[in-house]
């Protein structure tokens, strides 16, 4: 079985037992967002937490050194995504992408922020305007290091 159909019994599994991401990250004593992505494929999940997880789905014990294996990670089913979720962040990005890149580089120096050493977070904010969306990414940031060839 490959990582693609594992992840659809994972989620009809979940969905089955009327489970939520939560419980399945407490399950694992995990952050919530990195239990999910990785339960969607995007994060290869220690054996032991991952037969704590096939159990809690009821999935067959062979699936286990399959969640555990360094996946292929990122890629949309199409070049600009397609899902109004997913998309508007693709949107902001869009947007204020130029800036963000722009104000690193003026408070930071000439680098990058990692998606390794990395963070993200997300909670429900009350708005008398209606509930906010917050997302928080945290990445390291990585200068640039040029060295010459004979280095």
């Amino acid at each position: 079985m490959n990582r693609h159909e594992i992840t659809e019994q994972i989620v009809l599994a979940r969905l089955r037992l009327g489970l939520t991401w939560q419980q399945l990250a407490d399950a694992i004593d995990r952050p919530v967002l990195w239990t999910t992505s990785a339960l969607l494929g995007q994060h290869p999940i220690p054996a032991e937490l991952a037969r704590i997880l096939v159990e809690r789905l009821h999935l067959d014990e062979s699936v286990v050194p399959v969640l555990a294996a360094p996946p292929m990670r990122g890629g949309l089913p199409t070049a600009v995504p397609t899902d109004p979720t997913i998309y508007r962040f693709y949107e902001a990005l869009q947007v204020y992408g130029g800036a963000i890149k722009e104000l690193i580089h003026e408070q930071f120096g000439d680098g990058i922020m990692s998606a390794i050493n990395f963070s993200v977070d997300l909670h429900k904010k009350s708005h008398p305007s209606g509930d906010r969306v917050v997302v928080t990414l945290d990445g390291k940031f990585l200068p640039y290091q040029w060295v010459s060839a004979d280095s």
